[in-house]
């Protein structure tokens, strides 16, 4: 019986004040009626804590109990404003965030007193510097991106900005993207969601991402839809066309975007009807080979009138990026780029599984396509970008060293919008309105004060990357090797990136040569011809593989 009454203290108490307060109402003074229907409600609250069967807490703790809840709905916000550590990356550290924020507003950026990282914990990096430290002029580092069979190459900035599409993103963010990157001259990734009215209204350059979902070149039944495609394909503003087969924050997962909210607008962008299901499946039905992915490169250069193709990725089972990789030997074909995202990449919403433990993280990813295709004599033909948590100019070096040619990035932009990382994407009520359809949230975002902090944050970003070129005695980001970028691995212990990512000679592979275990083993599994091997992992690891192995220089 004790413990009965202590648990239900606070709902007695509340009770007890609201009959005390409303009889010094009636004797005393009116004003005390405003804590009379304070501790009413609160007492409603009680009985109906006593009598829902929902939460086991609020029934033996009625009243009180709800303070979990509330502490608990708080806590995000709690421990970023009081108790989270600068450098604490979850999923990116205050340090990281007002690097953004102070580039993209042109606020200084720089630290006193000296750094705030261990640099004698494992996992340090830092850049070589030269004694003799060259001059850069201009730090707007650009590419060209098209192969020999591009009629229409680009010149790229190596700094833009990664896919999202409209729908996660808010209209006031999309309009921000855009018209900051045609601000400052880079390219805008709209992510698989279609391109909207929204990506073309500010004439930014736009790379179209075609997901397996083919939205805003699909026919009614979701199949690929050549005419459409080419409708939207020559139009000026669209420079780039990337295929997307897989997403770092959830490759091989499909989604379904519900009825409700498939509004008007997202049904234009999409070319689906307004209020009924969105689905994206999980493949394309375009094609189903890598020889098949060959060819639809080639269909769609050729829909867009020349435009450089390509299609992004993120590593899974290697045989199957090797797969592709002989496709392109057996028909000759070659995409013009090729993008690899990490699975520490992004998204608005992902299954917790999908984000913590699927997909292999970025280093390694491009490390294997870039060194796959030195190995098979295509590197020159191909450019590679790459994207997964890409912040500083550190970052980009690092990944560049690796073999990137250029860097994207999508949280980094939304910094520069306005994100705060409440973490709020998935239910339409974030904080800022960037990833909100809800029209009064996002009033919030101004789009032309954004827009040129989306601009400031680039140049801002790219000139830090040219001071740190000069400190290594490069003029370009083109020329960063693995050797520049060193890592601590254990007290005491050092090694250059070239050392934990040794290179391959150009057209290693096509001679039979298998120096890193990854090659020779999956590089025999791989077939042009399908995603699938010619055997199991299992039995070529125990050498006992039933069928032929082909030659490793075959192409298929």
């Amino acid at each position: 019986m004790r413990q009965f009454f202590t648990r239900h203290t606070a709902f007695y108490a509340v009770v007890t004040l609201t009959v005390l307060c409303a009889g010094l109402a009636f004797s005393l003074n009116a004003a005390w009626w405003l804590p009379c229907l304070l501790f009413l409600a609160l007492s409603i609250l009680g009985v109906y804590d006593l009598n829902q069967t929902r939460h086991a807490i609020r029934r033996n703790y009625p009243v009180i109990g709800n303070l979990r809840f509330l502490f608990e709905f708080i806590r995000p916000e709690v421990r970023q404003y009081f108790f989270e550590d600068d450098t604490l990356k979850l999923p990116f550290s205050r340090v990281d965030r007002s690097l953004v924020y102070q580039r993209a507003k042109q606020q200084m950026d720089q630290r006193p007193f000296g750094t705030q990282g261990d640099v004698y914990q494992n996992g340090y990096e830092w850049m070589n510097h030269a004694l003799v430290p060259s001059h850069i002029q201009d730090t707007d580092f650009r590419i060209t991106v098209g192969g020999p069979d591009c009629k229409k190459p680009v010149d790229l900035s190596v700094f833009n900005i990664s896919a999202m599409s409209f729908g996660a993103l808010s209209a006031n963010a999309v309009r921000a993207l855009n018209k900051g990157a045609a601000l400052g001259n880079f390219a805008h990734d709209t992510g698989e969601g279609g391109v909207s009215r929204y990506h073309l209204e500010h004439g930014g350059d736009l790379i179209w991402n075609v997901g397996s979902g083919y939205f805003g070149c699909r026919n009614a039944d979701g199949s690929f839809s050549a005419e459409r495609f080419s409708d939207m394909a020559c139009r000026d503003n669209i420079r780039m066309i990337e295929i997307k087969l897989s997403q770092g924050a959830k490759p091989g997962h499909g989604g379904v975007l519900p009825a409700p909210k498939v509004t008007q607008e997202i049904a234009a962008a999409r070319g689906i009807p307004a209020g009924h299901d969105c689905l994206s499946p999980s493949s394309h039905s375009a094609f189903s080979t890598p020889i098949g992915l060959m060819h639809f490169i080639v269909r769609l250069r050729e829909l867009s009138g020349g435009k450089p193709v390509g299609f992004k990725l993120c590593i899974g089972h290697p045989w199957e990026w090797f797969a592709i990789a002989k496709a392109m030997l057996a028909t000759g074909i070659t995409p013009d780029f090729i993008v690899v995202d990490g699975a520490e990449g992004g998204t608005g919403a992902a299954p917790i599984e999908f984000v913590d433990h699927v997909g292999t993280p970025l280093r390694e990813g491009l490390r294997l396509v870039h060194n796959t295709l030195v190995g098979i004599g295509l590197r020159e033909k191909i450019r590679l970008g790459a994207s997964g948590k890409v912040i500083s100019a550190f970052d980009m070096a690092r990944i560049m060293a690796l073999g990137a040619d250029w860097c994207n990035s999508a949280r980094a932009y939304m910094f520069a919008i306005g994100c705060i990382q409440a973490q709020v994407c998935h239910t339409g009520r974030c904080p800022t309105g960037v990833t909100t359809q809800d029209p009064d949230r996002q009033k919030a975002l101004v789009v032309g004060d954004k827009s040129v902090r989306v601009a400031n944050y680039h140049a801002n970003t790219l000139k830090a990357l040219g001071e740190l070129l000069a400190a290594a005695g490069l003029q370009h980001p083109g020329e960063l090797r693995p050797h520049h970028i060193a890592r601590r691995i254990a007290s005491g212990e050092i090694r250059v990136l070239s050392a934990l990512f040794p290179d391959l000679q150009k057209g290693e592979l096509l001679e039979g040569t298998f120096r890193n275990t990854i090659f020779r083993t999956a590089w025999p599994m791989a077939q042009a011809e399908s995603f699938e091997p010619l055997y199991s992992l299992s039995a070529a690891l125990s050498g006992h593989t039933d069928q032929h192995i082909p030659d490793a220089s075959a192409a298929g």
